[in-house]
């Protein structure tokens, strides 16, 4: 397999170089190895957060803040989610930190790279 070296404020890592996920996710994936094959993170709960990135990227177009092409590409990746198209981006575990962050950065770092792929 082949990787891309991804930074963060933690250092480097080791990410699918196919993958649209980024060092967040990766990191999620290697400290939670517990049971990935059958315990993965509910569809409805990724669907969940593709609807609120939209509706913030729409709120955040109306207020004036957001360029018109960075909302529809938002809200364009945040459909394919929707829809399912990109389920394979979204391989964590429901055996992660309580506050949801790991999945919430895995469909920011889905939308960021599917929006720049």
């Amino acid at each position: 397999m082949d990787y891309r070296i991804e930074k963060d404020t933690m250092g480097e890592v080791k990410v699918p170089a196919n993958a649209y996920y980024g060092a967040q996710t990766q990191r999620s994936i290697d400290n939670f190895k517990i049971a990935q094959d059958i315990n993965k993170m509910p569809k409805e709960i990724i669907k969940a957060f593709a609807y609120l990135k939209k509706a913030a990227a729409l709120t955040n177009f109306d207020a004036g803040i957001l360029p018109k092409e960075k909302c529809d590409l938002i809200g364009k990746v945040c459909d394919e989610i929707v829809q399912g198209n990109l389920d394979d981006y979204f391989p964590l575990v429901i055996w992660q930190t309580g506050s949801g962050t790991q999945s919430n950065m895995n469909v920011n770092e889905v939308v960021a790279y599917r929006g720049h792929g």
